[in-house]
């Protein structure tokens, strides 16, 4: 490979297509273009190729290789002539709540999940969904030949739809169905979950295995899930975890063990180099200060001087910011709270910095969770849109009782892909060594600072228990 070679690396999110052309050698990013997908929870495929094409437009014409990371989880179900039976279902169509719990329950119990593939299942993961499908329609789930993911479906599209289609272990991790530490699919829970049905399944491919060339002859990556691919753009090693604050928010990090969580947590995924990725998501991240800034009719710069004009703490008032609910195996019906009001303390300040620190608390959990299960925390890659905002690099080192670094802004997930599809065209045994950087550096906290952080933790935590038990 000559240093001048370019990769794509291509992010298809729930919101939209963005599309990165890097140089191999160097991951320096030459280009960029995104497109815009439905606002939905269940879409057609051919939406995700058509907003792939348009923001590929031109910029495709002399790249050497593609990767593509996808939204995790979700499901693509295809008949024998490889059409689709029905619109994708997304990892936020929650209609497949009360398939997880009876799966659960079904198997005998979160740790008996936990044991078979490293996660207990929620709404988000394929399994559930394949079991609502198979309840709510099926006659449509008698014709389904295949069951892919959606990164899967697009290298699938991109390679003409020719051959099998293929995945890799870190986004088949997220399926339900796939076991980390064995690196096998559990056939026998997919069938459990559609009915009995035993629907073909994606060839899972190494990390730097290609899965094929475009009819340009474009060399096609294995591909992975969207949070595999930001850990591999990140350049992630030994005690480094990143937490990602966008609509959702995610912590994880890399790991040479698999993890397994029966209190449903932690989710045991595989990462994109054929290590492991233990993660643990909420619901309720960035949207906790929208919706915040919402009630005080203010925009989110005005919530972050608000913010940042309180004092640590909030004068006692505390954020339990479940606002869009969390459905987990611990948290089965959890909603919002405030706690501590006193009219003395009703200000907008005091408000905008509960909801501040009620985020990172909510988020500082899964740092908790990921310790307990082996992942050493030295520092903090704090990413999305929620980490520019100046309270909460403020607020975050206390809260996290960690190092925390604010990369610079960039398309993550879609450099992770470039990024493998670079490994793929070199065929090397790790991927190339791309230069990474980092904008701001937050010490970690001082002494007092630690101190606060812990109270509002502390505060935090005897709420949640208040509200939803120990």
């Amino acid at each position: 490979m000559e240093s001048a070679a370019l990769v794509a690396g291509v992010d298809s999110s729930t919101q939209s297509t963005k599309v990165v052309v890097c140089d191999a050698a160097t991951g320096e990013v030459r280009r960029v273009a995104s497109a815009e997908h439905p606002d939905t929870t269940e879409v057609d495929p051919a939406r995700w190729w058509e907003a792939l094409t348009e923001a590929g437009s031109g910029l495709l014409d002399d790249v050497s290789a593609v990767g593509v990371a996808g939204q995790q989880h979700g499901m693509v179900t295809l008949d024998a002539e490889g059409e689709t039976v029905r619109p994708a279902l997304l990892w936020n169509d929650t209609r497949s709540a009360s398939a997880a719990f009876d799966l659960i329950d079904e198997l005998g119990g979160p740790r008996a999940w936990a044991e078979a593939v490293g996660s207990v299942p929620v709404a988000s993961f394929t399994v559930t969904k394949l079991r609502w499908f198979a309840e709510h329609e099926p006659e449509l789930a008698d014709r389904v030949a295949r069951v892919v993911l959606p990164h899967d479906w697009l290298t699938w599209s991109l390679l003409g739809r020719s051959g099998d289609p293929t995945t890799d272990r870190g986004d088949a991790s997220g399926t339900g169905y796939y076991s980390p530490a064995d690196g096998a699919y559990r056939e026998d829970l997919l069938a459990t979950a559609f009915g009995g049905r035993k629907p073909e399944l994606p060839r899972v491919l190494g990390p730097a295995e290609p899965a094929g060339h475009t009819a340009d002859g474009v060399l096609v990556s294995a591909g992975t899930g969207d949070n595999m691919a930001g850990a591999l753009a990140l350049g992630l090693g030994p005690g480094d975890v990143v937490v990602s604050l966008g609509t959702s928010g995610a912590v994880f990090g890399v790991h040479d063990a698999p993890a397994a969580d029966p209190a449903g947590v932690v989710a045991g995924f595989a990462d994109a180099t054929g290590r492991f990725l233990p993660l643990a998501c909420t619901l309720n991240a960035a949207r906790v200060l929208t919706a915040m800034a919402t009630a005080l009719g203010v925009d989110l710069a005005e919530l972050d001087r608000l913010a940042m004009a309180a004092a640590p703490g909030a004068a006692g008032l505390t954020l339990l910011p479940y606002l869009d609910g969390e459905r987990t195996p611990n948290l089965p019906e959890a909603s919002g709270s405030l706690f501590g009001l006193r009219r003395a303390n009703m200000t907008p300040e005091n408000l905008a910095r509960a909801a501040v620190e009620g985020m990172l608390c909510g988020i500082a959990a899964g740092l908790d969770a990921l310790r307990e299960h082996g992942t050493t925390v030295r520092r903090v890659l704090l990413i999305g849109g929620a980490a520019q905002s100046d309270s909460v690099r403020a607020v975050a080192p206390g809260i996290f009782g960690a190092k925390v670094v604010v990369p610079e802004p960039a398309q993550h997930v879609a450099i992770g892909a470039a990024r493998q599809a670079a490994w793929a065209l070199t065929g090397g045994a790790e991927p190339p060594r791309w230069r990474q950087e980092a904008v701001l550096t937050l010490d970690e906290p001082g002494t007092e600072e630690a101190r606060e952080g812990e109270r509002v933790r502390e505060r935090h935590a005897q709420a949640r228990d208040t509200v939803h038990g120990g």
